[in-house]
């Protein structure tokens, strides 16, 4: 507990894909990077930025601020840092601590597309590979094909339309970050979670996975996010009375925007500025069709092995964001990507959506998946080994395991009285740190994919 007599505590704000995530004061980052450069080196963990000995001033706080975002932006330079139970744990660590939450055994909604409900016993702390585990194992699908899906956040528009919000990652509990969505029109769902319809190939050997494969395709088609004709409606609808689920994904992979995710209505400066476009992602492509009064569409596409990096900027900063805030949407947000328009020309290309961020996201997964392919890698996600010691608000330190994590045994000291709350204030990291892998410590993601390109891909 503090006094009042202590100087104020200062503690930032972390939002990971526009959302927030935890509150976290300087010393527990500084506590993090000792321990990354033990369980690393020196050489690969970046810079952190130096302890001041006198209270700082309101220029040194702002310039505090920025070179904490700054490191935290250069830890996803390197996959084997976020990669380690150390950096996923004191993520983890942190928004338990934020959220004052004891482990104990909760029940979380769980849905399919279809409206299946699974109502899933999970402890409140389990990260989200626990939870995705426990989902596939209640579904009897095999440890073999959890890899191919991924548990994601929908939201149910008033006149029936479906968002995706965004893709729940292991450095969270679903349980924790659910809470930020307290209304019954938000859900997590469980969908594929590749690009590469090849994929499906092998997913269609299991008849758990087959399934449910099946049921999301269903879905795309309803919803119009797959486009078909009258005549390859009737026949899919004759093969969804017949239950030939095969068939059906058969049909459907041949049809346009199959395995696509689309996006809300949104802005782009091609061809022509404030163009109002309707954009997916999927392919290994952005796909973008021209909204206009008349009956014909204008499409095109960006393909992703074209762009030589992108970047996330916020148009207007809200400086002051409140811990507990809802943010379920980001309306000032554009997405820019440099594009290779012919072998000798690059321009850039800007997307103003309030779901930019997811964009990037698809786009890094998308170059991710490709690079596995390229590789011949596993798509398995692999967990670097590393002991973590959490160190708490209050400065106590706590063994975690990231598996079992519980930073909170006793809550006592998550119910301060209501000076010491005001005492604790609060600044914003702002929402540039995202779950996309830095190639460098600039501003934007290079495309780690566009060092291929030749002649035959223009």
């Amino acid at each position: 507990m503090m006094e009042m007599v202590q100087p104020t505590l200062l503690g930032f704000n972390i939002h990971i894909n526009g959302v927030f995530h935890c509150s976290v004061r300087y010393r527990q980052l500084h506590n993090l990077h000792e321990q990354l450069k033990k369980e690393f080196s020196s050489e690969l963990v970046p810079s952190f930025p130096p302890k001041k000995l006198l209270p700082l001033s309101g220029g040194q706080v702002e310039e505090r601020r920025l070179l904490l975002e700054k490191y935290i932006q250069t830890l996803g330079q390197d996959p084997k840092l976020i990669s380690s139970e150390i950096f996923v744990g004191f993520l983890l660590s942190a928004q338990q601590e934020t959220a004052c939450e004891k482990k104990q055994e909760r029940t979380l909604d769980i849905y399919l597309l279809n409206n299946y409900h699974i109502p899933l016993k999970v402890l409140s702390t389990d990260r989200t590979r626990q939870v995705l585990t426990k989902a596939c194992k209640h579904l009897n699908l095999p440890l073999l094909y959890i890899g191919y899906f991924s548990l994601f956040f929908i939201k149910r528009e008033e006149n029936g339309e479906i968002t995706i919000i965004r893709k729940l990652q292991d450095f969270e509990s679903p349980y924790i970050s659910s809470k930020i969505y307290n209304d019954t029109s938000f859900r997590i769902v469980l969908r594929k979670s590749y690009w590469d319809s090849e994929y499906d190939n092998e997913i269609m050997k299991n008849p758990i996975a087959l399934n449910l494969l099946y049921i999301q395709t269903v879905f795309d088609i309803e919803k119009g996010w797959i486009i078909c004709n009258k005549d390859i409606k009737t026949e899919l609808a004759q093969l969804q009375a017949c239950l030939d689920k095969h068939s059906y994904i058969e049909l459907a992979r041949t049809l346009k925007y199959y395995g696509f995710i689309q996006f809300n209505p949104c802005y782009c400066d091609y061809p022509e500025p404030q163009t109002k476009v309707l954009l997916a992602a999927g392919g290994q492509e952005l796909s973008l069709r021209i909204v206009g009064d008349g009956p014909f569409v204008k499409e095109g596409c960006f393909k992703v092995t074209r762009m030589r990096c992108w970047r996330i900027t916020a148009t207007h900063n809200k400086q002051n964001t409140a811990a507990n805030s809802k943010c379920t949407g980001n309306p000032d947000l554009e997405l820019s990507f440099e594009y290779l328009m012919s072998k000798d020309k690059l321009q850039w290309i800007t997307i103003t959506s309030e779901q930019a961020i997811l964009m990037s996201v698809c786009l890094q997964s998308m170059v991710d998946e490709l690079l596995i392919k390229k590789n011949g890698d596993s798509r398995k996600e692999n967990t670097i080994k590393g002991n973590l010691v959490y160190m708490k608000r209050d400065g106590s330190s706590h063994s975690v395991c990231l598996d079992n994590p519980d930073v909170n045994p006793t809550q006592n000291h998550c119910n301060p009285s209501p000076k010491t709350q005001e005492s604790f204030s609060i600044k914003k990291l702002q929402e540039k740190f995202s779950t996309v892998s830095f190639k460098s410590g600039r501003e934007f993601v290079e495309n780690h994919a566009f060092e291929g390109i030749g002649d035959d891909d223009l």
